[in-house]
């Protein structure tokens, strides 16, 4: 598949691939997941949009079947990738971008781990600095990134509040460990809502816009509210002057900027995710798979926002 204008849905398109250079490495891909990127790119929004005509995909997995000059990953080394270009059956990719899965891990989970556990392990971790017994509120609960900050929060000692649109989410979100759940869709006034939680010592927030704006107005003082993206169409107008009273941190995180900020750091955390996932304290939940041929139903399915965890297409 590729991206040929902008905007544009992808179309099937065939590519020769020159065989695998210094550095890189020969995949055929069996799962590509998609994340809300993706959707963005196709409208040219997203931050780090390539040049059309470009193959979609920021994640997925495979077996490597050949490699280039001094790669040390050897063909049949069964891989998560993390690279543009993922939704293909085969693709070239950087050696650096391909981290080996466990044993136990299928493709369609190893498909869609890093980005989304990824960025809630890190944000909650290393930015938020996470800390067992506090009280963590994590809006689109259900969502690709939000489930996997409740899971994640959940195996490292938080009491997790879930705010998701309805009941059906919200089941997902208490499997996966959230001892409280706010169904935004009924719920009127969603900061007096986690007040009466006894408010959250750390916001994840993925939404932005007024639901954003709300769970800031329920931080305690000295809490640390995560922007995580803004699938609700627009950054939550926060106030500031309330940040300042309240001691309260605001962290923006993206955590594909980390692969040129710290990859050293980037790959220390993946490592802790794989451990995570061997310990069986991640369980990722996919929520739709896809043969290639009905990616569009995919990208509608992050754009109407009726999917939970990640949404997978088969290759």
């Amino acid at each position: 598949m590729q991206i040929k204008k902008i905007p544009g849905a992808p179309v099937p398109a065939d590519v020769t691939l020159a065989p695998p250079g210094p550095g890189d490495v020969l995949v055929r891909l069996r799962a590509a997941a998609l994340n809300f990127a993706d959707l963005l790119m196709t409208q040219g929004h997203y931050q780090e949009t390539p040049s059309p005509p470009f193959i979609p995909g920021l994640e997925g997995a495979g077996e490597v079947i050949a490699t280039g000059p001094d790669v040390l990953i050897p063909p049949g080394t069964r891989v998560a990738v993390l690279s543009q270009g993922t939704v293909a059956q085969a693709n070239l990719f950087p050696a650096a971008s391909c981290h080996p899965i466990p044993n136990g891990m299928s493709f369609e989970e190893a498909a869609g781990f890093l980005i989304a556990y990824g960025t809630s392990h890190f944000a909650l971790t290393r930015r938020a600095g996470l800390r067992q017994g506090e009280t963590l509120a994590v809006l689109g609960a259900a969502g690709g990134v939000g489930l996997t900050a409740v899971e994640i929060g959940a195996a490292l000692g938080a009491r997790v509040i879930a705010v998701a649109r309805g009941e059906d989410k919200l089941t997902v979100a208490r499997a996966a460990g959230a001892t409280d759940c706010i169904d935004s869709a009924a719920c009127p006034d969603l900061r007096a809502a986690l007040r009466e939680l006894g408010g959250a010592d750390i916001v994840y927030d993925p939404v932005g816009d007024k639901p954003g704006e709300a769970a800031f107005g329920a931080l305690r003082p000295g809490g640390r509210f995560l922007i995580i993206g803004f699938a609700g169409g627009r950054p939550p107008a926060l106030p500031l002057n309330h940040a300042l009273v309240k001691n309260i941190a605001i962290h923006g995180f993206y955590w594909g900027g980390y692969q040129k900020l710290d990859p050293a750091l980037l790959r220390q955390d993946i490592a802790a995710l794989f451990a995570l996932y061997d310990q069986g304290r991640l369980r990722p939940h996919v929520g739709a798979t896809l043969p290639l041929e009905r990616l569009d139903e995919g990208y509608e399915l992050l754009r109407s926002r009726r999917s939970t965890g990640k949404v997978i297409i088969s290759l």
